[in-house]
């Protein structure tokens, strides 16, 4: 019996040994970074960054083989962090991006050609012929984009089979921009409320034969726009957001509908006692708001003004007119006009 003890004691005695050495031979120094940055990452473990989680990614900053920016769930606070532990400066903006839909032609806009019924995943449905849709650049409808959203209630197909996003719940991850097979997912600064609902690069007429709410490069935005903030490129009007102030006038002028205003409240001009009556404001403003004599003080009509600011971007007298945050909801130079578009809905 003792023998038997004596046996076990010393192979496990030698094991330890063995144990011992290996760990002593074989250890690595593990960044103390590595683990500081995991610390701030929001893990998500997405895998938006291109890793497969968040320590990964962590090892990657360290390692040089990632940018302190590659988190984009964290958005610029986060890599803000990241570049202070790795001992950098970044200056980055920190205004968060969210998914934005590039096609409304959904079963009553847009027509089809055939009927699929296929794998419910629009990566396998582009495989045949690019889809039902007549439109080569429509939302397929079949929801790959929700099912590869690792954030739950971010987005969503509605009943009319276009995808929904809740941008309060989006995160930027781009997740739906990279597995979506026809690019009609982007992301967009959030504070970019203007966007054009439609991919299509077919010329006007075609566009036109094929969906309800497609762009037909009409010009009509362009020529509207205030600040030279659209262009037409292949037939598809193009939002430039660095130049782009959300004024809205292009939404209104669109006649098939195809650029959206996801503003949910809009401030209201109000012209201070320093005004000089130069009637600037009242020439500018697009829905009559603005009343007002030469040389006289001008006065704003809050039931029209549409929030566009372009009466405070004209005015040469500096704080003469401000926009004022109010409660009510945005207004649209459409609806002012009477020519307000009935909502499409499924029958």
């Amino acid at each position: 019996m003792m023998t038997e003890v004596l046996t076990l004691g010393g192979l496990g005695a030698l094991a330890g040994l063995g144990l011992g050495w290996a760990a002593k031979k074989f250890h690595v120094d593990v960044d103390s970074r590595v683990e500081a940055i995991d610390n701030v990452l929001p893990h998500a473990q997405c895998g938006a960054c291109g890793y497969p989680g968040c320590m990964p990614f962590a090892e990657a900053v360290v390692s040089r083989e990632a940018p302190v920016t590659g988190c984009t769930v964290g958005g610029g606070s986060t890599a803000i962090k990241v570049a202070e532990i790795m001992g950098v400066e970044l200056e980055v903006n920190q205004e968060r991006l969210v998914a934005r839909m590039l096609c409304k032609g959904g079963i009553v806009e847009a027509k089809e050609r055939f009927t699929y019924g296929g794998a419910q995943d629009c990566r396998a449905a582009v495989l045949l012929g690019g889809g039902s849709k007549s439109c080569h650049f429509a939302c397929l409808g079949l929801g790959t984009c929700v099912t590869v959203c690792p954030f739950p209630g971010s987005i969503w197909m509605n009943a009319n089979g276009i995808p929904g996003i809740d941008e309060d719940l989006c995160t930027g991850c781009n997740m739906c921009v990279v597995a979506c097979p026809v690019n009609v997912l982007e992301l967009a600064p959030i504070s970019k409320r203007v966007t054009v609902t439609c991919a299509s690069r077919d010329r006007g007429g075609v566009t036109k034969a094929n969906c309800t709410v497609g762009c037909i490069g009409c010009d009509k935005c362009v020529k509207i726009c205030p600040y030279e903030a659209i262009t037409v490129e292949d037939f598809l009007a193009v939002i430039h957001y660095d130049k782009c102030t959300n004024c809205s006038l292009c939404v209104d002028i669109c006649p098939t509908d195809s650029i959206d205003d996801y503003t949910a409240f809009r401030p209201t001009a109000f012209i201070h006692d320093n005004c000089i009556g130069c009637l600037v404001c009242l020439k500018v403003c697009p829905t009559d708001a603005i009343r007002g004599e030469h040389k006289k003080l001008h006065v704003v009509d809050p039931a029209k003004c549409i929030g566009c600011d372009l009466c405070y971007v004209k005015c040469p007298v500096e704080h003469c007119v401000e926009m004022v945050k109010t409660a009510g909801p945005a207004k649209s130079y459409r609806a002012l006009l009477g020519k307000e578009k009935e909502e499409s809905v499924p029958a």
